[in-house]
């Protein structure tokens, strides 16, 4: 024992201008995560919490940097800073109600241990997918510095996070737009079972930020002194200069990435080196030493928390398990949206579908003056199908920005600025490129109503499909990758005057949006758009044609198609359906559309299998059966990537397919 504390000896610290009051605060932060973690390793042992990820020996830096901040700063977390929610003083009976999937806790009992957010303490917690978190720090200090606000917003991620895309992807865009954004790594030598020599090559974590411009610090994670002291310099230096600073906390998991996976992997004499270098019990020496600390004091710190934990458990064991109740799963995948008409006005003009666009999205930021809009090339170029053009010089480039090429980071930092009382257009260069960024989107923005009830105030443009000669990376029309998600609304028109009212409808909106606008329309298609602002409800087909041989069900260019075949025969008898948004989807007037027709035929630019049209079909099926006078007949794209040559291109597309379709159906 002895030999141990005279090791522990060897830690310095250094107290500068800090009041007994302070030290003592600082011990009953650090002791609290502690305890609570040690009574929930003892519930693991019992089953009565399901896992755990264990933060023992890393507590003084997410205590010290919690601490450097203002409370109403945001943190955005990770499984093993305990000390962040407690050192927010966040109700104990809260956090094990949430560790035991109880409605008292975050989630609602849908999510499990630190996969929860709370505006009302400022922290936004993580979700399995680690990287996105980073952007969504970006996005969050983005919307602090628009303001003119003077925050920092902090971030942790562990050593292994540091290999994902999203992490440089998110310190670029924090130097490129000199963001306050602190982001913490937590070094703490093991990626699960993996050790850092087997993670990356370069000497200290904290030199990366050198190939970003950015400010960057290694310190001694296990320093409660020295994490609290040197954070609440550097972020008091970044309030009034705004920029980012990396910080690489030197420290040590003491045990498994979580419970079941153990620590038969780290070598005995490492483990026991790290232990001497415990966070609590060095610092609790050095507050005997100095005489700040008493044993009686210390025993009396203790015996209060253990009440308290004991006191929280009582709360959280006391309340009833969750309760399945469909209605109610289903009320909160989206957050409400009141939809509130606003008509057009009578005077239009004879405009293209892309001025369509321009004209709503023109409108949506003369209204909405949080609205911020994001992509690459759109300021001053005005983006590759000039949507954006003369944006930058009306709005200025605060709220239309350019943006590096990383769509992952991008969109995190859309959901960032939503978390922060804004909106948030992304324009994607093509929908194509929307696989970059596809983690953030469907696990990130899709959930995070239904996880924790904040909204994803994002709408995500997607300039699509092909007849142009692109090739296999800039014609996909991919809308099914979207309608699959629960907690994404995709809306896809076909003619300038829904172009802008839904596009309107989608910004107001304060749920994630997929818009998806086809290239090919953009300046071959022209319509009467009323001018001013108006919107145009989700949710509502169109019945462009009434017939009764047939009812067509189609979107986007399939629209185009389906009014040329019948513009060239006459003699066909069809209503047409114009779907214009594919979730939420109107089946009523599909159902009342083939109720009257007995036949349907529902037709998609996507390839075949596995698209919406599928889901119509079998819609249909369930619901019309004893209406149908024949099979429901499905037309798509071959089930090929989007060739490039003319006649491949040609043969790919369903132009001809559908023609036939039709005829076989109708004399079916």
């Amino acid at each position: 024992m002895h030999s141990a504390t005279s090791r522990r000896e060897a830690m310095e610290f250094d107290t500068k201008h800090l009041t007994h009051e302070e030290l003592l605060l600082l011990y009953k932060n650090l002791v609290l995560p502690r305890m609570i973690e040690e009574k929930m390793l003892v519930l693991l042992r019992q089953g009565k919490i399901s896992k755990w990820f264990s933060g023992i020996g890393q507590e003084a830096i997410s205590v010290g940097v919690t601490m450097a901040l203002r409370k109403d700063e945001y943190i955005l977390p990770m499984h093993r800073n305990l000390g962040v929610f407690t050192s927010r003083n966040i109700p104990l009976h809260r956090l094990f109600s949430q560790w035991q999937g109880k409605a008292g806790g975050f989630t609602k009992g849908r999510d499990r241990s630190f996969h929860f957010g709370s505006q009302e303490f400022h922290l936004v917690g993580m979700i399995s997918h680690l990287g996105p978190q980073l952007g969504v720090a970006d996005g969050i200090a983005l919307a602090h510095k628009i303001r003119g606000e003077k925050k920092v917003t902090a971030v942790f991620t562990g050593e292994g996070g540091t290999s994902e895309g999203d992490f440089h992807e998110a310190l670029n865009i924090a130097s490129v737009w000199d963001l306050p954004v602190l982001f913490c790594i937590e070094n703490n030598g093991y990626g699960l079972s993996t050790p850092v020599s087997e993670q990356y090559r370069c000497d200290h974590l904290s030199d990366r930020g050198i190939g970003y411009g950015m400010e960057a610090h290694r310190i001694d994670g296990n320093n409660i002194l020295e994490v609290y002291l040197k954070i609440s310099e550097l972020t008091e230096s970044m309030r009034e200069n705004p920029r980012p600073v990396l910080v690489e906390f030197m420290t040590f998991r003491m045990r498994g990435h979580e419970e079941a996976s153990g620590t038969k992997y780290v070598p005995e004499d490492l483990l026991a080196l790290w232990e001497l270098r415990d966070p609590l019990a060095n610092y609790r020496d050095f507050l005997h030493r100095r005489g700040v600390l008493g044993e009686s004091e210390d025993m009396t710190i203790r015996r209060q928390i253990t009440s308290q934990i004991q006191q929280g458990l009582q709360t959280a064991f006391a309340e009833p398990s969750v309760t399945f109740h469909v209605e109610r799963e289903l009320a909160d995948v989206y957050k409400d949206f009141s939809f509130t008409a606003v008509p057009p006005e009578e005077h239009s003009r004879h405009i293209r579908f892309v001025d369509a666009v321009s004209d709503g999205l023109q409108h949506a930021m003369d209204r909405f003056d949080n609205l911020i809009v994001m992509g690459q090339d759109i300021a001053a170029y005005g983006g590759v199908f000039k949507v954006t053009e003369g944006f930058a010089i009306r709005y200025g480039t605060d709220r239309i920005r350019n943006t590096p090429i990383c769509e992952s980071g991008v969109i995190s930092a859309a959901m960032g600025l939503a978390i922060n009382n804004m909106k948030a257009v992304v324009e994607m260069q093509f929908s194509d490129f929307i696989s970059s960024g596809f983690n953030p989107v469907v696990n990130y923005l899709a959930k995070v109503h239904y996880r924790w009830g904040q909204h994803a105030d994002v709408v995500i443009r997607m300039p699509c499909g092909g007849g142009v000669g692109a090739g296999p990376f800039h014609s996909q029309t991919n809308e099914a990758w979207f309608t699959k998600t629960p907690g994404l609304k995709v809306v896809y028109p076909a003619f300038p005057y829904d172009a802008k009212g839904l596009l309107v409808t989608a910004i107001e909106d304060p749920n994630p949006v997929l818009f998806f606008e086809h290239k090919g329309l953009y300046r071959s298609v022209y319509g009467d758009v009323p001018e001013g602002y108006y919107n145009l409800p989700f949710g509502k087909a169109a019945l462009l044609s009434e017939g009764e041989d047939i009812t067509i069900i189609t979107y986007g260019m399939g629209v185009h198609w389906a009014l040329d075949l019948l513009g060239r025969e006459t003699e066909l008898s069809a209503d047409i359906i114009d779907l214009r948004t594919l979730q939420p989807l109107d089946t009523e007037t599909i159902f009342r559309s083939v109720r009257k027709t007995g036949k349907a035929i529902i037709l998609q630019e996507d390839t075949l299998f596995g698209g919406v049209a599928s889901d119509i079909s079998a819609l249909i099926i369930e619901h019309c059966f004893e209406y149908l006078d024949g099979p429901v007949q499905r037309v798509g794209s071959l089930d090929t990537p989007v060739p490039f040559a003319p006649d491949l291109e040609n043969g790919f597309l369903p132009i001809e397919r559908f023609k036939l379709a039709i005829h076989r159906l109708l004399a079916y």
